[in-house]
């Protein structure tokens, strides 16, 4: 922990800190699933105890990186598709995917709440192609700040499970209608993860993960295509290779209904 950056942030804004912990914490393998150099640049100039408030878990931090990885393999195929869209961040945090895939082109919009995109600006300027605004993912006047005109894809990561369902469907039909022919990332956490967030009941002796309105078992996702017409492709994204035990078990996972998914929306052409 070195004497830099101290951030204060409320317990939502916080998770923005405790994905970053273990991307890093991940990223420092020799072995690892997700190498991102920046992230472990951040955590040593952070000085906050990261390990004493997260715990320092091998199992959890892979998990983070191969939720990450899933993020990044659909980034970087619409990248490969709009060499110079636009990937807008909808409460980024300090997610420092734009340098794990970026291209050189594209653009980027981070857009969270004002207190962490306060401390993103201060630990990753912004510069000619990432941009930050300090916006809720909910408030619709981030969508002002996106050309479509070159492709856009709006990722989600680890945001939609602290909104509540009509909240996420509200988003879901608004990207929708506003960026014809988009894509969209997400993921949520099953029902039982969801429900024992809110009753407060989803701890361990270093953290209390905050309440999770929204939840969604892995065989609900079809169910995404309701949010709006324009919803005309709902695909789930695995999570590839992994290490150990885990890469064993992830071909089985997929038939575990009640498990974390990550999911691809497509909008439709107006």
């Amino acid at each position: 922990m070195s004497g830099g950056e101290r951030p204060e942030l409320g317990q939502v804004p916080e998770t923005a800190l405790w994905t970053l912990w273990h991307r890093a914490v991940e990223a420092r393998r020799p072995d690892t699933v997700l190498p991102d150099p920046v992230a472990v640049e951040l955590v040593d100039r952070i000085d906050f105890p990261f390990a004493e408030r997260f715990g320092q878990r091998a199992l959890v931090s892979q998990l983070q990186g191969l939720r990450a990885a899933c993020f990044d393999r659909e980034v970087a195929d619409f990248l490969t598709r709009n060499p110079r869209g636009t990937v807008v961040g909808l409460g980024d945090g300090l997610e420092t995917q734009s340098w794990r895939v970026d291209n050189g082109r594209a653009s980027w919009l981070s857009v969270d709440l004002p207190e962490t995109a306060g401390l993103r600006e201060r630990l990753l300027p912004p510069d000619e192609r990432r941009r930050i605004l300090a916006c809720s993912a909910t408030d619709p006047r981030w969508m002002d700040e996106v050309d479509p005109g070159l492709g856009v894809l709006i990722s989600t990561e680890g945001l939609l499970m602290y909104l509540k369902p009509s909240e996420v469907r509200e988003l879901i039909a608004a990207c929708a209608e506003r960026f014809p022919g988009a894509s969209m990332v997400l993921d949520a956490v099953p029902r039982w993860f969801s429900e024992r967030a809110v009753r407060g009941k989803l701890r361990d002796r270093y953290y209390q993960a905050p309440p999770m309105p929204f939840g969604m078992d892995a065989d609900e996702l079809g169910k995404l295509t309701g949010a709006h017409p324009a919803v005309t492709g709902v695909r789930e994204v695995y999570p590839e290779g992994g290490r150990g035990l885990v890469r064993a078990l992830l071909p089985f996972a997929r038939w575990i209904k009640q498990r974390p998914s990550v999911v691809a929306l497509r909008f439709a052409e107006s």
